[in-house]
């Protein structure tokens, strides 16, 4: 039985995390480690720390880390070190430094370690990666076309888009770490990054210290036959016709995952027209309540995650990657500072 749940940061996904925990764990006492010290206690909650090691002596039983992704690791590794369970929200980190060390310390605590790319439990994209990878439409996939886009200023109601975490590079914004499900889900289907080229830019007026529009091309390791896939990545915060969707361009034909309408289609060789194969109209709620699901069967059942700390760390290297091709104009190879 969990007895004691502790939800660090109390943003929009913070606020979401504690209503579902409230909902799955009616009984528990949950406690939310805050940085704004004042006398608000959260809806659903039993209550406020203003400090780590307050948090710390409350011996929770499991985590979510929910705070900015800058400081995800300051306080997941004293967590990880009593043996608290972690779902720590995504991106696991700003940078690939210092993973392995939460990793390697969950493993020797025998504590969950979980990262929070919710679009996996989205069954539009199970259905869709469950195409792809079986070749039962498509055939044998040639290339990928991926993209999400989004106004920034309209994204989140109820705030000025400077102040928020999206704005900021202290807080680790900028479209390459807020908008990086795209990179986590790519790995899930496609396999683990072999190279990386990119560019960031800030391409628009918004009053923000961070890139807008990330452009990514990413090579997959190849696969037995030599063949190496390729992706391209458009992430961006100025597009005001919101769209995330990615295309499997296949010899037989081309799958098409729609996020927004929870749609996948095909186009098939010598076809007129897309038809529409398969359909969920997801809730708002759904996915993230599973992700709760499984975070609480995982530390029941100690079963591996759907999203674990190594599929975290591949995320961060290929956002490492990212920038340091950005930076020099050129290639970057996984885990090598060579061009």
């Amino acid at each position: 039985m969990i007895a004691r749940v502790l939800i660090v940061g109390y943003g929009s996904i913070g606020s979401r995390h504690l209503r579902l925990a409230r909902q799955l764990l009616p009984e528990a006492d949950i406690r939310v480690l805050r940085h704004q010290v004042d006398h608000f206690v959260p809806e659903f909650s039993n209550g406020c720390f203003y400090s780590l090691e307050s948090a710390l002596c409350f011996a929770p039983q499991l985590a979510v880390v929910a705070n900015p992704a800058p400081f995800h690791l300051n306080v997941a590794l004293p967590l990880a070190e009593q043996g608290v369970h972690l779902l720590i929200e995504k991106p696991l980190s700003d940078s690939a430094a210092d993973i392995s060390l939460l990793i390697e310390l969950c493993q020797r605590r025998q504590c969950v370690l979980m990262v929070g790319y919710n679009l996996r439990f989205l069954p539009s994209l199970v259905r869709f990666r469950d195409l792809v990878r079986s070749g039962e439409l498509a055939g044998k996939i040639a290339s990928v076309r991926c993209e999400i886009g989004q106004y920034l200023p309209t994204w989140r109601q109820g705030g000025d888009y400077r102040s928020g975490v999206s704005a900021r590079k202290a807080l680790g914004g900028g479209a390459l770490l807020e908008l990086s499900h795209e990179i986590d889900y790519l790995c899930w289907i496609f396999g683990r990054v072999d190279w990386v080229r990119a560019a960031l830019l800030h391409q628009s007026g918004l009053e923000i210290d961070v890139e807008d529009s990330a452009h990514l091309l990413i090579g997959f390791e190849p696969i037995n036959d030599g063949h190496q896939l390729v992706a391209t990545l458009n992430m961006d915060f100025i597009r005001h016709d919101t769209t995330r969707i990615c295309v499997a361009i296949g010899s037989e034909g081309s799958l098409r995952w729609n996020a927004l309408t929870g749609c996948v289609d095909f186009f098939a060789r010598g076809a007129a027209n897309w038809e529409t194969i398969y359909s969920y109209t997801q809730q708002r709620d759904e996915s993230y309540l599973a992700e709760w699901q499984h975070f609480l069967r995982l530390i029941e059942d100690r079963e591996s995650p759907l999203v674990s700390g190594e599929d975290g760390l591949m995320v961060m290297e290929v956002i490492d990657a990212a920038r340091r091709a950005a930076d020099s104009c050129g290639l970057e190879l996984i885990n090598s500072g060579e061009q």
